[in-house]
């Protein structure tokens, strides 16, 4: 009788070992996707849109601008670098316990000056095909009129970026440059909207 209960007992306490087992295994796993591959993110605010709602929930390719030790942020397998017009997530410069979600504009070594709504890029002006301005902004008495920002020049290693909804974005404009180490990735997908439901699976442009 002993017998019978102690092979019951091992088989038992092996079932329950395989499933733990398997429980650590998918927790490793997605754990090293999270980090490495691709991550999920809810757009919480307006500063982008149109091309991102408050309430999308997208993707972002993490892998894309290199491999990045966690914690030191530093690269150690790179692969490629943010382009210009890009859609980056990055960890907010001011406070790194935010992320953040913007466009890439200047690259390094760019000199960037904005003249009313116009951008100039190295001194020619910048086809800001994304830029979303409210009606309001658009009247003769508009602030933007007489804005003018720079000329600076973008420091090696740093990116300038500006949400598309230039009335409604706080950005490189106002807290300057975003350094390489804090991009975590490029968006890439919504994969969720709500109410927004024709946005599901939308490619981020």
């Amino acid at each position: 009788m002993s017998a019978k209960k102690s092979r019951g007992a091992v088989k038992k306490k092996s079932t329950f070992r395989e499933y733990a087992e398997a429980a650590v295994i998918a927790v490793l796993l997605a754990l090293f996707i999270r980090t490495f591959v691709v991550q999920a993110f809810k757009i919480p605010s307006g500063s982008m849109e149109p091309t991102l709602l408050v309430g999308d929930h997208i993707l972002v390719n993490k892998f894309i601008y290199g491999i990045k030790l966690p914690v030191v942020r530093k690269t150690i397998i790179p692969i490629s670098k943010p382009s210009r017009e890009d859609v980056i997530v990055f960890i907010y410069p001011v406070d790194k316990s935010k992320d953040f979600i913007k466009r890439v504009i200047g690259l390094p070594g760019d000199t960037i000056e904005i003249v009313g709504r116009d951008i100039l890029i190295n001194g020619k002006r910048f086809p800001d095909r994304h830029a979303y301005y409210s009606e309001k902004s658009s009247s003769m008495d508009n602030p933007w009129s007489s804005y003018h920002f720079g000329p600076i020049t973008v420091p090696r290693g740093h990116f300038f970026v500006m949400g598309d909804n230039r009335d409604h974005s706080y950005d490189s404009r106002f807290w300057g440059f975003v350094p390489s180490g804090a991009i975590e990735g490029k968006a890439f997908l919504i994969y969720w909207s709500w109410p927004h439901w024709r946005r599901f699976f939308h490619v981020i442009k």
